[in-house]
């Protein structure tokens, strides 16, 4: 009683939060569960089978084809969209100038604000084989022909991971930058009383000591490996779409397309079990809970 009365307002403010998220996420993941086991109409009764819609899944090859290809797209986007926004923190955080450091950070961070739907119509423009930017370019300076990089099924993959990992550059440096700005001074001064050369003080102080933040953007972005959709939505094409389908467009295509919900439900908490396996894996991987 004693911390109801100490904390019983801390406590009312709370409830919203709890009856949003019982309403707008847990009950429809329940709800999303039952449907997997259903034969599910939109009009009738729903009877249950059992594991059948999970069994259809798992035998269906576009399945297994879509979990490879968000392996692959997500797994580069998760190397390159990590590696990326490191080294260029790491780069901001040597300017002197701090009018530079700020600019680069305001340039940086403006593809994340915009949405997909412009972000693809901007690169769908600018990689156009006939009149876009980049092929003009690259014409021009005698590189090779027009290329094809939204329809050539080589070029695809690489595309997405690229523009995936631009737009949330900006976004990632900022989180390092901040990791960086954390780190005592006094290490710095300390190195350089011992004669350590930037690059050492970079090697020895800077990354040691933000391996913590290193950890969380890590995992963060591991939580999104298997749920990619919007850039593969917008960008892809019948000539690319053996690539590019990824496992949330495999159930975009069951469930609203085709109107097969059951088999969609089963898919869709297929990924969900393989994030947590994914992010458990990872988790346990770089040591997360140790210091």
């Amino acid at each position: 009683m004693t911390t109801i009365k100490r904390f019983g307002a801390l406590y009312a403010m709370m409830i919203p939060v709890v009856l949003y998220f019982l309403v707008y996420a847990y009950y429809p993941l329940a709800r999303g569960l039952q449907i997997s086991f259903q034969d599910y109409r939109l009009m009738g009764a729903h009877p249950y089978i059992g594991w059948d819609n999970y069994r259809l899944v798992l035998q269906d090859a576009s399945f297994l084809d879509a979990f490879v290809n968000t392996l692959l797209i997500g797994g580069g986007t998760l190397a390159l969209g990590f590696a990326a926004p490191l080294a260029i923190a790491l780069s901001l955080n040597e300017v002197l100038r701090s009018w530079f450091r700020k600019t680069a950070q305001m340039v940086l961070y403006l593809p994340h604000l915009l949405s997909w739907v412009v972000i693809g119509g901007m690169w769908i423009f600018l990689l156009s084989p006939d009149t876009g930017l980049v092929n003009v370019v690259l014409v021009k300076l005698g590189m090779s022909g027009p290329i094809h990089f939204l329809a050539d099924a080589g070029w695809s993959r690489w595309m997405l991971i690229l523009l995936a990992t631009w737009k949330d550059m900006g976004y990632n440096c900022i989180l390092f930058l901040a990791g960086i700005v954390s780190i005592s001074p006094s290490l710095y001064e300390a190195a350089r009383m011992d004669g350590a050369s930037r690059w050492q003080q970079m090697r020895d102080v800077t990354l040691p000591q933000l391996s913590g933040t290193m950890k969380v953007i890590f995992l963060l972005n591991t939580l999104g490996i298997l749920r990619i959709f919007d850039p593969v939505f917008i960008l892809r094409n019948p000539a690319t779409a053996s690539k590019v389908d990824v496992l949330m467009m495999y159930t975009f295509q069951r469930g609203i397309l085709e109107m097969k919900i059951g088999p969609a439900a089963a898919a869709s908490f297929l990924v969900v079990l393989l994030t947590f396996a994914l992010t458990f894996a990872v988790r346990r991987l770089i040591r997360f809970d140790e210091v």
